[in-house]
């Protein structure tokens, strides 16, 4: 059964312990994510929630761009998708730069994070004045490292599925139009 906080962003909304681990079992092996509070509180608790909730389960690595980030957390339900986009939570200050292996919920603008975040794949330090706050950092980069990257950024600036259809036609246009994206088979805390 599924948790009601998919459909309910106020059901989730606990705070997270001050650090914890999170084990994304992907298409491709298993990621841990070592995650500080200290660095992002307001970003630690909304992931930890996110992973407690189920939400990251069955969800793509939509945008995998080579030497840059890999990133997800547009859920697979346009159902849940419409709820969690409107879910907004406030910037957390920049502790943590954004070097490679560091975590951060990605943003459209001030105050707008929500569900998506991304795995730093370099030292992308230019991304900590832009108000991107790392939360958390991967162990071991391996897996990562071998997550699908042919399709690059989303359309026109690559061959990558748009956002807008993954939020409205979820799981159903990723594995149509982009078969080799890899997925999150669950993420839990570890």
């Amino acid at each position: 059964m599924a948790h009601p906080g998919l459909l309910d962003p106020t059901a989730a909304r606990e705070t997270a312990p001050d650090t914890f681990t999170v084990q994304l079992d992907t298409t491709k092996g298993s990621i841990l994510i070592d995650v500080d509070r200290s660095w992002a509180p307001l970003g630690a608790d909304r992931f930890y929630n996110l992973v407690t909730i189920g939400y990251y389960d069955d969800v793509a690595f939509f945008r995998v761009v080579e030497g840059f980030v890999a990133q997800l957390g547009i859920h697979g339900d346009p159902a849940v998708n419409r709820v969690w986009k409107k879910a907004l939570f406030r910037d957390d200050p920049v502790v943590a730069t954004n070097e490679e292996g560091t975590v951060t919920f990605a943003t459209s603008g001030r105050d707008a994070r929500t569900t998506q975040f991304f795995i730093n794949f370099r030292n992308n330090a230019r991304l900590d004045g832009m108000g991107f706050a790392p939360f958390g950092r991967v162990r071991d980069m391996d897996v990562a490292r071998k997550l699908h990257a042919g399709y690059g950024e989303g359309a026109p600036s690559g061959r990558g599925p748009q956002q807008g259809r993954i939020h409205r036609e979820g799981n159903v246009y990723l594995r149509e139009g982009y078969p080799e994206l890899d997925f999150v088979n669950a993420a839990r805390l570890a």
